[in-house]
């Protein structure tokens, strides 16, 4: 009976340590993707066409919201594809608003083919991502 026992708790402390490795690697895959996100939001602001400032907000778009959030376009490229999406892994609600914010941001960026206006959404999703 206390082998058994014994058993029993080394395989809950093994789940408990890989639980604890896993939230740990969702911590930082979400601060991996929020960075990337943040890189690609100030190459927008520099974009030199419309084009460019589309594409690098949709790259800004696939690192917030995984490959399976709203407006998620694989054919833009997606330099998150191993984080999973800074929005799925956060549990923090401010840090969820702030994210989904800046997305919905994007969004709009990537819905407006006016190149001046583009770019200003790019300005904005930059500094919804730079908010503490």
């Amino acid at each position: 009976m206390a082998m058994q026992q014994m058993k029993l708790l080394g395989s809950l402390m093994a789940i408990g340590g890989l639980a604890a490795l896993t939230s740990g690697t969702a911590v930082a895959d979400m601060a991996k993707a929020e960075a990337t996100a943040m890189e690609h939001a100030e190459l927008a602001t520099k974009g030199d066409d419309v084009a460019a400032v589309h594409r690098h907000l949709h790259h800004v778009l696939n690192c917030l919201v995984g490959d399976k959030g709203e407006g998620f376009d694989a054919s833009m490229g997606n330099p998150c594809s191993a984080t999973g999406g800074a929005i799925p892994q956060t549990s923090d609600a401010k840090m969820k608003m702030k994210l989904e914010k800046a997305a919905k941001e994007a969004r709009m960026g990537i819905a407006n083919d006016d190149f001046e206006a583009a770019k200003k959404a790019a300005m904005d999703v930059q500094m919804a991502l730079k908010k503490k």
